[in-house]
Order: structure tokens, then C-alpha cells, then sequence
């Protein structure tokens, strides 16, 4: 019985969380592909790029592996190579939507901060090949995980789960890699996005200062500034899709510094006890919310989305009406 509650958590959230990410990242993905939002190709390239493998987490961390544990724990999934795909497969979509993450935070800090940068880099063809090229080494980077898992259990010769080999924890490769692995995600997107955001932030108030002051010369007064409004929503963008990944991903970077110091064993779930467990999933629990957030973030920031998204409410609507005419 004291473990009902907390389960009762994670089987309601998950659900909940995949019936609200696949769909809206689906919308994400439709409206802004028909670029009719006033978006740039380079930033409509990286925000339907974020929101694919934004998509592929919630199906493959939550329902391949959080829905399909909690309510099909017996299926072929659980089968110790399919187990270790689908763990592969799991970091290797949550390292492409961090790292296209810090891609979009470049650019725009390329586009805001660098003028002469911007002509060249902050192009769709370079949009593309940047993402190419995360995606591709996301993939490439989380090969290895598949050969870390042995067989938790063999049931009439057939094996079962995930459990990590010893040899993780004690060769010194395998450390090395772990290190590797989890120092590029999470900890270096989250210092990359900090940095550029705190260098973003900074630029900004020291050209909207100087602009203010040659404002006041030449005019005597403060009138509108159209390049700074023309800017400023792709600023409020930037910093809100930024911004939700710094602090849904904090409590996974937590989690990652207090294993490593406490040299707790964090793959296997049979090693934790009660509050290890709750900081490590709800960690998790987080790190995939941050998988559904950009959509809202899109519709409360950029008015062209919010209608395209209305109209596209809409004309299903319409048709049902006119059919029962």
C-alpha cells in the first residue's frame, strides 16, 4: 500500500502526458510546415525539427517505455534486446531535442548579437545541415547504450528487461563513456543555453540603451523603435522555449551531480530506495514535460500560430456542421 500512491502518480501522468504531447506536437509540426506564421525558414526549419523529435520522446521515453512498464510489463517489449533498442532509441531522441534546442538558441543569438554572422549563418540550407548533423551524431553517440544491458531475468529461455552489466561500474571505458554521455546531455546544453541566453540578455540592453540615447538626440523625445518591436517577439520566443528547458531539465541535472558524488547506482531500479527513486523520476517526469511545453509556448507567443491553429480547429467543425445541414 505505500507504494500505491506514488504508482497511481506515474500511471495517470504518463497517459495524460502522451494524450496531450503527441497530438500537440502533431499540430506543431502541420501548421508551421505550411509556413504561413510569418516565421523565418531558419527558425521554422529548427522549431519543426524541436518539435519531431520533441514527438519521438513522448513515443518512444513514454509510451515505449513509461506506459508500456506500468501497464504491459510482460509484452515482447520488455525482451532484453528490444529493451536495450528502445533505451537507445529513448536517449538518442531526448539528445536531438536538447541539442536542437541549444541550435535554436545559437542562431538566435547569432541573429540578435552578431550582424555580420547572421548573413551567412542564419540561412534554411544551414538550418538544415545543423540539424542533419545533431541528429546524426544523437544517433551515432547512443549506439553504445545498446550493449550495456544484460537480461534482469531468463523465463524458459527467454530474456527479460534491462538490467546494466556490472562491468559498466567498474571499467574504466565504460565510465569514461558514461561521464562522456552525460556531460554532453545534460550538462553541457544547459551551460551552452545559459551562456548564450546571459550574452543575448546583454546585448540586448546594451543596444536598446544606445538606441534609447540616440533616440533622444536626434529626436528630443522617445518615439517607437519598429526594429526593436520588429525583434521583440522572436526575443520573447527565444527566451521562453529556452527558458522551459532550463528549468524542467534542472532537476535531471540535480539527479545526474548527486549520483555521480553519492556513487548511486541510477540504471537499476532495484538499487534505490524511496527518495532516490522519487528525485530520479521525477526528474524524468519533467525532462519529458519539457517534450510538450514548446506547442503552448508557440501559441502564447506568436499570433500567426494561434490562428493558423484556430482554423485548423475550425474546419473539421465546419465540415461536421455542413454534413448534419
Amino acid at each position: 500500500m505505500h507504494g500505491l500512491p506514488k504508482g497511481l502518480v506515474f500511471a495517470i501522468y504518463y497517459p495524460v502526458l502522451a494524450a496531450i504531447g503527441v497530438p500537440a506536437n502533431l499540430a506543431v509540426i502541420m501548421i508551421l510546415s505550411r509556413g504561413r506564421c510569418g516565421l523565418s525558414r531558419c527558425i521554422t526549419y529548427y522549431l519543426v525539427s524541436m518539435a519531431v523529435t520533441d514527438l519521438l520522446v513522448i513515443i518512444t521515453a513514454v509510451i515505449l517505455n513509461r506506459i508500456a512498464g506500468i501497464y504491459f510489463p510482460f509484452s515482447f517489449l520488455s525482451i532484453t534486446p528490444i529493451c536495450s533498442l528502445r533505451i537507445a532509441l529513448n536517449y538518442a531522441a531526448i539528445d536531438s531535442s536538447a541539442w536542437l534546442t541549444v541550435a535554436f538558441t545559437f542562431d538566435r543569438f547569432t541573429a540578435i548579437c552578431c550582424h555580420k554572422l547572421k548573413i551567412k549563418y542564419c540561412t534554411g540550407n544551414t538550418a538544415a545541415r545543423v540539424i542533419g548533423m545533431v541528429c546524426t551524431l544523437s544517433c551515432s553517440k547512443n549506439i553504445f547504450l545498446y550493449f550495456i544491458y544484460e537480461p534482469l531475468y531468463i523465463i524458459n529461455n527467454v530474456p527479460w528487461f534491462c538490467s546494466a552489466k556490472l562491468i559498466f561500474y567498474t571499467s574504466t571505458a565504460w565510465v569514461v563513456f558514461d561521464w562522456i554521455h552525460r556531460i554532453l546531455t545534460p550538462c553541457l546544453p544547459f551551460i551552452l543555453i545559459l551562456l548564450l541566453n546571459a550574452l543575448t540578455v546583454r546585448h540586448i540592453l546594451v543596444a536598446s540603451r544606445a538606441r534609447r540615447r540616440l533616440q533622444a538626440h536626434s529626436n528630443g523625445e522617445n518615439q517607437s523603435d519598429p526594429e526593436m518591436e520588429k525583434r521583440r517577439k522572436s526575443i520573447i520566443l527565444l527566451f521562453c522555449v529556452s527558458g522551459s528547458f532550463i528549468l524542467l531539465y534542472l532537476l535531471f541535472l540535480i539527479t545526474f551531480l548527486y549520483v555521480r558524488i553519492e556513487k548511486v547506482s541510477y540504471f537499476s531500479g532495484s538499487n534505490f530506495n524511496e527518495s532516490n527513486f522519487i528525485l530520479e523520476e521525477s526528474g524524468y517526469m519533467l525532462q519529458f514535460l519539457s517534450s510538450c511545453i514548446n506547442p503552448f509556448i508557440y501559441a502564447g507567443t506568436q499570433s500567426k500560430f494561434r490562428q493558423e491553429l484556430k482554423n485548423g480547429v475550425k474546419y473539421p467543425l465546419s465540415l461536421i456542421v455542413k454534413l448534419f445541414k
